[in-house]
C-alpha cells in the first residue's frame, strides 16, 4: 500500500493513517514527523531544517522535499506507506511526482476524506490534548472523555484545547486549507489517483478504502 490522505483539518487524517498502519504495516509519514527525525538524526538536511524551525520561519520547500525523498527510501517504507497530509501544494505535489518516478515508486491512489464543515467544528471544538508534551494523548469530551477533572487517563496531566481548536481558528485553518490545499484535489483527479471516501466513522471510512484496495 502507497497512498496519499488529502483532507480538511479534523478530516481524520491522522487516525485513518493509524488504522491503516496497524492493518497492513504501512509506515505513516507526515511532514512535522520527518523535520523532526531530520532534526534528531543531525543529518545535514536536518541541520538546516533546524536553523528555519529554531528561528520560528517556514521550512522551504526544497528542503522538505530532500528529506521527504531521503525517508521514501528508508526500509521501512518497502512494506507500503502513507503520507499523511502531505503534499500541501501544487507544487508539492508536483515536485513529488517527480521523487516518485525517480525512485519508481508506484502509488496505489489518493484518499480524499470528505467531510461536511459542521461535523468539522465539531469534532475540532470539542478536541482536547495532554498538555504532557511527552504524552500528547488526544480526547473528545463528548465521545472520548478525558478523567474526571479533567485529566490524562495515561499520564494524569492536565489536558486542553489548542489555540488552533477556537472556533476563530478552526475557520482561519479551513480557509487556509481551501485556498492552498483544496486544489491538490483538482490536481490528483487529472492524474486518475483521486478517490473520495467519505470520513463520518472510522470503521466505515476504513472499509470503504480496503474495497478501493482490493478493486
Amino acid at each position: 500500500m502507497k497512498i496519499i490522505l488529502l483532507g480538511a483539518p479534523g478530516a481524520g487524517k491522522g487516525s485513518v493513517a493509524k488504522q491503516l498502519n496497524e492493518l497492513y504495516g504501512a509506515v505513516q509519514i507526515s511532514t512535522g514527523d520527518i523535520l523532526r527525525s531530520a532534526v534528531q538524526e543531525g543529518t545535514a538536511l536536518g541541520k538546516k531544517a533546524k536553523e528555519y524551525m529554531e528561528r520560528g520561519d517556514l521550512v522551504p520547500d526544497s528542503i522538505i522535499m530532500e528529506i521527504m525523498e531521503v525517508r521514501l527510501q528508508k526500509p521501512d517504507c518497502k512494506n507500503g506507506f502513507i503520507l499523511d497530509g502531505f503534499p500541501r501544494t501544487i507544487t508539492q505535489a508536483q515536485e513529488l511526482k517527480v521523487i516518485i518516478d525517480r525512485l519508481h515508486i508506484h502509488l496505489d491512489f489518493v484518499i480524499n476524506l470528505e467531510v461536511p464543515v459542521d461535523v468539522i467544528l465539531e469534532r475540532l471544538e470539542s478536541r482536547r490534548t495532554c498538555s504532557n508534551p511527552s504524552c500528547q494523548e488526544i480526547y473528545n469530551i463528548k465521545r472520548n472523555p478525558p478523567a474526571e477533572g479533567g485529566t490524562c487517563k495515561k499520564c494524569g496531566h492536565s489536558v486542553i484545547q489548542r489555540a488552533d481548536e477556537t472556533k476563530e481558528a478552526i475557520c482561519n485553518r479551513l480557509e487556509t486549507y481551501n485556498s492552498k490545499t483544496a486544489p491538490l484535489i483538482d490536481f490528483y483527479q487529472n492524474e486518475g489517483l483521486l478517490k473520495n471516501v467519505l470520513s463520518l466513522q472510522l470503521p466505515e471510512t476504513i472499509a470503504a478504502i480496503k474495497k478501493e484496495l482490493n478493486s
